[in-house]
């Protein structure tokens, strides 16, 4: 006989870190029409909240109006930070497959994304296009980390130049750019139990000979997937789910 699936557990909220020291909170604004119109909470059911910084307090429902939910707080904990830590430096992919990339691998497990111009990008992001671009990741990790229960929010930086990149990967305790040519398979890279992971997405062209010679005199290393070739907004996290496997963190 199969055995039953694990329980989803109940959904989480963000609140402010303030909220968190306080044995009564309240969900209101776009939080609280969520947990009342969407979620439809009812009095006496679990849910629980955070800060998106580690700290988490399961609660439960006490009262529910109209876009408006208030919770007891039960207990509350501080997740450790993730180790070691995964970082994706995402090409900037076409119209809104760059949400999806950043959907796929907050749901993973990813912990930062560095939007990054490569020389090979067709988008580019410039004047205003920016702010309203890095909103729209930056919600879709919000999101994406809640309909995940993660205690801690993916961060999404500011967009990257490849000397923004070049410098992270230098001082990162290991770095991979995924190359499908490369020789070496990801599955079979040694990786470090702590520190800072950073794993670099090139463009649907992939990245340009300059890049590839300036990431690996950065120290990264080239390494392939698979036998198929992956779609940009796709390959990040599916490299992830490789990285988590073989780090221990899954």
């Amino acid at each position: 006989m199969k055995s039953p699936s694990p329980a989803a557990g109940p959904p989480v909220f963000l609140v402010p870190p303030g909220d968190l020291v306080k044995d009564v909170i309240t969900l209101s604004g776009v939080e609280g029409h969520h947990a009342a119109a969407v979620r439809r909470l009812r009095q006496g059911e679990r849910a629980d909240v955070t800060d998106g910084a580690g700290t988490l307090a399961e609660c439960v429902v006490t009262g529910v109006s109209r876009d408006r939910v208030v919770l007891a707080v039960r207990s509350a904990h501080e997740v450790p930070v993730p180790q070691p830590r995964i970082t994706v430096v995402q090409a900037l992919p076409k119209a809104d497959r760059g949400e999806l990339a950043v959907e796929l691998m907050t749901e993973v497990g990813v912990d930062s994304i560095l939007p990054w111009s490569a020389e090979r990008c067709v988008v580019r992001w410039e004047g205003d296009r920016e702010a309203k671009a890095l909103s729209k990741w930056r919600g879709a990790a919000r999101e994406a980390s809640k309909q995940s229960r993660r205690a801690w929010i993916t961060e999404i930086t500011e967009v990257q130049t490849l000397a923004d990149v070049t410098e992270r990967v230098a001082s990162a305790e290991s770095a991979v750019l995924l190359e499908a040519g490369a020789a070496i398979p990801l599955s079979r890279l040694a990786l470090p139990g702590s520190g800072e992971i950073v794993l670099v997405v090139g463009p649907e062209g992939g990245v340009s000979p300059a890049e590839s010679a300036a990431l690996r005199s950065a120290g990264a290393v080239e390494a392939r997937l698979g036998p198929t070739v992956l779609r940009t907004s796709t390959a990040g996290a599916a490299a992830t789910s490789v990285l988590l496997s073989r780090c221990g963190r899954w």
